[in-house]
């Protein structure tokens, strides 16, 4: 093999990285996270993207065979290789252990079921598995049926108000009292839009996209005074099969009332008639009550002893 490498430049290579992680994908038999989980948070406020030139793609030929990449936080450490190319782990492991940030000790790669030829090699540098967790995801071989609760109702795409979808985000994933939503009457659309600063992604998300994501299949849940309570958005990868969500909230005072699942079932019908087989969900207890399954199988691996500044 007449491999090469390659740094990530997030303005030409946030396609290429795509385009390979759609094709390597793979549920059942591990090839990391899919497609959106990087790009989604590529462009994220809470990412720490000032590190992304350290993130970096192997080729043979032309051809993408693996990639190093971090996530949140800089030092959660992830790996997507191409079926065959498992003999580029030691590599892969030693420029992530040399190069990749490691702050205080506290650098851990993150793997999955069906990376165990990483694992083998994340042993031999030193590390061991510290803890792990199941982000379940749903199969539509099954069958979510949870309708909305009386008083409120689906807002359609495109009467989506992006200033009210910021202030349910804000509020919704309990960043707390913030005064430019409690002065929420005073700002308009011709107005200051502050509030939209306050959980920006949302605002970023929907009046620019990014280059992959699918908006027009959100579900934005609004109560009968036009409040928005619950939203759940949608990245549809038709290659994958794979109806990916990201990300689901509920305002607090909106909880227990079973939006979210409803949210879920709105995905589930209209993603299976797209030709969805599956759709992601998370680690909390919330999403195997509803009837999700087995799905990513995350391990974190950190070498103890290790302390770099």
């Amino acid at each position: 093999m007449a491999i090469t490498t390659k740094q990530f430049q997030i303005l030409t290579d946030i396609n290429l990285v795509w385009d390979f992680l759609v094709d390597i994908y793979d549920r059942k038999n591990g090839s990391g996270m899919p497609a959106p989980f990087f790009e989604h948070a590529i462009r994220a406020s809470w990412m720490d993207a000032s590190y992304s030139h350290l993130d970096r793609l192997w080729f043979d030929g032309d051809k993408v065979v693996a990639f190093v990449y971090y996530e949140a936080p800089v030092t959660d450490i992830y790996f997507a290789v191409r079926k065959g190319y498992e003999s580029l782990a030691d590599d892969l492991m030693e420029y992530a252990v040399t190069t990749m940030p490691n702050f205080d000790g506290n650098q851990q790669f993150v793997l999955f079921n069906g990376q165990e030829f990483l694992m083998e090699s994340a042993k031999k540098h030193g590390y061991s598995m510290v803890f792990e967790y199941e982000s379940r995801v749903f199969g539509f071989e099954n069958e979510l049926n949870y309708e909305l609760t009386d008083g409120y109702h689906f807002v359609e795409p495109e009467d989506v108000d992006v200033l009210k979808l910021s202030k349910l985000c804000w509020y919704g994933f309990d960043h707390g009292e913030n005064q430019a939503f409690t002065d929420w009457d005073k700002y308009d659309d011709s107005n200051d839009w502050t509030p939209a600063k306050s959980h920006k992604d949302c605002v970023a998300e929907w009046m620019a996209p990014s280059p992959h994501s699918t908006h027009e299949y959100d579900v934005v849940i609004a109560d009968e005074n036009g409040e928005y309570a619950c939203f759940s958005g949608m990245w549809w990868i038709p290659q994958n099969k794979l109806a990916y969500m990201e990300p689901l909230c509920t305002a607090p005072e909106h909880r227990r009332k079973g939006l979210a699942a409803a949210a879920l079932t709105k995905h589930y019908r209209r993603m299976k008639s797209l030709g969805a087989t599956h759709m992601s969900g998370g680690g909390d207890p919330f999403y195997e009550k509803i009837g999700y399954g087995k799905g990513f199988h995350f391990s974190y691996w950190k070498n103890i002893g290790h302390h770099t500044k």
